[in-house]
């Protein structure tokens, strides 16, 4: 398994067990691409996850810049144009840190990362 598969895998894990439902997973437009939507009983949330062998260097979050939010942000947009929902959309980042094939040994979830 590739480490952003497994990292994607370890997030839907961690949101499950939080309450949320899996909508769907790798949604993808022309414009972009979606690694999970997700909802509880008050939110849709359009979540990129960033995986990590270790924040050494960096924070996970920050390899989500303003060209990967607007692009997030079209492609959460065209989703609700083909899905409306009475739920509020929300923007997240989850970043997983650790080795695919073992556990992660942290998953940082950032709500509402960046405004629309």
């Amino acid at each position: 398994m590739k480490r952003g598969d497994w990292g994607e895998q370890a997030a839907a894990d961690y949101l499950t067990a939080r309450g949320y439902t899996i909508v769907t997973r790798n949604y993808r437009t022309r414009w972009g691409e979606i690694d999970l939507i997700v909802q509880d009983d008050r939110y849709l949330v359009f979540v990129e996850v960033k995986t990590r062998k270790s924040s050494a260097f960096a924070a996970a979050r920050e390899a989500v810049g303003a060209a990967k939010q607007h692009r997030m942000l079209e492609t959460a947009q065209i989703w609700l144009s083909e899905h409306p929902t009475a739920l509020q959309p929300r923007l997240d980042v989850i970043e997983v840190y650790g080795s695919e094939g073992g556990p992660a040994r942290h998953i940082e979830h950032i709500p509402n990362a960046f405004e629309a």
